[in-house]
């Protein structure tokens, strides 16, 4: 597994860009940390709906604590990808229900400069970690 940061390491490094070129450019580069999934996980059963890409999200559901795989065709998907496993990878259920990952979003102005069909294939994602 990639090294994971946590929200606020991600969110402070989100502060050090002026600009949202400079912003997409470091969440592209967060995309390029998550490691491939496997082509035998790219099959339907774990295809993520609701997203414009591609993007498959593999539980992993052995533990306490939630633990997945996920990949995507589009670099920042795999950034927003990345984010999500800063916010939810390795945590228990009920630490995951205390992250309020729309306020982390809107703190780094995502909410603003991203596509609604990304920001919703986002939220799917979301919702489907959650069912875990």
């Amino acid at each position: 597994m990639q090294e994971i940061m946590s929200l606020e390491e991600v969110a402070e490094n989100f502060s050090f860009f002026e600009n949202w070129e400079e912003k997409y450019s470091y969440l592209i580069d967060l995309g390029k940390k998550v490691e491939p999934l496997n082509d035998v996980y790219k099959v339907d059963a774990y295809k993520v709906d609701g997203c414009t890409s591609n993007v498959w999200l593999v539980p992993d559901s052995s533990g306490e604590c939630i633990v997945f795989q996920a990949d995507s065709d589009a670099l920042i998907v795999r950034g927003l990808i990345m984010i999500l496993f800063c916010a939810y990878y390795n945590k228990t259920k009920e630490e995951v229900s205390k992250i309020d990952i729309e306020a982390f979003f809107s703190r780094i102005g995502m909410n603003q400069h991203l596509s609604p069909n990304r920001r919703n294939g986002f939220f799917a994602m979301v919702e489907k970690i959650k069912a875990l």
